[in-house]
């Protein structure tokens, strides 16, 4: 289906990944009636009937599972700016989760390009982490209203083309990558790489359709294969298919090798989901008992899942007529996660509560429950009530919380601590507990004393000295600390001193 065309009610609810009771269909369908209603005469840039827009923004929030809530924001996200029908009549009809969430994206939507180009990047961060403390939902339903801006963005001038383009790589492929939803990220990605350098996207389009399309006819023969061996050793297979790397990131793993086409190994990639977790190692088991993995190349995200949440067994192995690819195992659950990230909640907490099974049997299901705060934003969070309107210190925090990669290391005891690249023993302790950060004297890594500026990197165990008659932390750590977190509590620290 063309992404412009007008989509119908049908069409949205067909494309849920997650059924709706006739209660719920009839809450959605009066939402659709309201928007259809309120931008009736209302037309896009393309000339197109601006609903389109709505409509096409809740079938992306469809798609990925979301409730019938986001949905209904969904449709009418863009009435109190662009229409005469206030909010108040929308708590009115739809209730006031509804209405919270469509002033939340209203919010979103009031920032005005003034002042250099980073400034606007600046407020536009700020505002975005705002509304995902206030409830992620907002944050999810402005990922797939830019979504639908990028996938019609042909019908504006090319100077407006280019902003919004880069605008979408620099924040909103950024948050969706944190809030783990890599489907959309990738296509965020990929558009805006159209826009942004038109040339290298037209290159990788034609390395896809060369290399890609001989690689899926490869991957055909392997999957039969792989599915006639795994069932021969009594594994179970929930499904097994190819996938291809999108456009952008091809690109990306193309400049890591001097633009070498044969050392990218994950080109294509067999994924193969199963039930269990046990199930996942089982798998491994069996395809390295005939296929021999390459050295390095083997990783336990299960055991050790990527910061954002991904969760997935990944292995490189020389394949049948000695080709290399990747294959990457995981359950129905990590799968879901993996596409669609913190989206995913919805979806299972509605399958844990019972709700799907209350439609057959008429019970009433219990009440859903909110995803848990994403702990990065409540971090951030709590680092801005800090730093005030500090944008030097906010930029300079974000690019190490947000946009650097992230590492795992580990106490004594197997707790994970997550940190960002390049962090010390000191950002481990107060990631702990102020108190360990407060009064941390030394620390071993791995066994080893090393200094309290020393970098850790990823798996390390980390134990950290301290002394109880310690007063106060050092304030020489404040040059070499990376997190927030412990920076803040540093500060507060000598602040709290000097108000005594």
């Amino acid at each position: 289906m063309n992404h412009s065309e007008l989509l119908t009610l049908d069409d949205i609810l067909k494309s849920s990944r997650r059924p709706f009771s006739a209660e719920e269909r009839r809450f959605i369908e009066g939402a659709y009636a309201f928007a259809q209603e309120a931008h009736q005469g209302q037309a896009r840039k393309s000339g197109e009937p601006y609903v389109t827009h709505s409509i096409a923004v809740t079938k992306i929030l469809a798609e990925i599972g979301m409730d019938k809530e986001t949905l209904a924001a969904g449709l009418l996200h863009d009435v109190p700016e662009d229409t005469d029908r206030t909010l108040a009549e929308i708590g009115k009809r739809f209730g006031t989760e509804v209405e919270s969430l469509v002033d939340g994206i209203t919010k979103l939507g009031r920032i005005k390009l003034r002042g250099s180009r980073e400034e606007y990047f600046l407020e536009n961060l700020r505002k975005m982490f705002l509304a995902m403390a206030a409830d992620i939902r907002v944050v999810i339903i402005k990922l797939a209203d830019r979504l639908h801006n990028m996938r019609t963005l042909d019908a504006l001038p090319p100077e407006k083309r280019e902003r919004i383009a880069r605008e979408t790589m620099e924040i909103y492929a950024q948050i969706a990558n944190r809030l783990g939803i890599s489907e959309i990220k990738g296509e965020l990605e990929d558009l805006a790489f159209k826009y942004l350098d038109p040339e290298h996207y037209e290159e990788m389009r034609k390395i896809e359709e060369t290399y890609v399309r001989e690689g899926k006819t490869y991957l055909e023969r392997v999957i039969r294969l792989l599915r006639k061996e795994l069932e021969s050793d009594g594994i179970r297979i929930t499904a097994i298919d190819g996938r291809t790397k999108h456009l952008y990131r091809l690109f990306r793993k193309l400049q890591k090798h001097d633009m070498e086409i044969g050392r990218v190994y994950d080109l294509v990639a067999v994924r193969i989901i199963v039930p269990e977790i046990i199930d996942c190692y089982e798998t491994l088991g069996s395809i390295h008992k005939r296929y021999r993995p390459l050295v390095g190349r083997i990783k336990d995200y299960i055991s050790l899942p990527k910061p954002n949440g991904y969760q997935s067994l990944h292995t490189t192995v020389f394949g049948p007529e000695g080709r290399i690819f990747e294959l990457q195992i995981r359950t129905p659950k990590m799968h879901d996660e993996a596409e669609y990230g913190i989206a995913a909640h919805w979806i299972y907490t509605e399958k844990e509560r019972g709700g799907w099974r209350s439609f057959v049997f008429g019970k009433k299901p219990s009440p859903i429950a909110k995803p848990k705060e994403v702990a990065w934003v409540a971090q951030l969070k709590e680092w801005q009530k800090e730093i005030g309107r500090d944008d030097a210190e906010f930029l300079s925090g974000l690019r190490i919380e947000f946009f650097k990669n992230h590492i795992f290391a580990f106490t004594p005891k197997g707790d994970i601590i997550e940190l960002p690249e390049e962090a010390t023993p000191v950002d481990f302790a107060y990631a702990i507990h102020s108190e360990v950060g407060e009064h941390a004297v030394g620390a071993k890594i791995d066994g080893k004393m090393v200094p309290l500026d020393e970098q850790i990197r990823n798996g390390q165990v980390v134990e950290i000295l301290v002394a109880k008659d310690r007063k106060k932390p050092n304030a020489d750590w404040l040059r070499f600390v990376k997190t927030s977190t412990a920076k803040s509590k540093i500060r507060r620290s000598f602040r709290e001193d000097d108000e005594k």
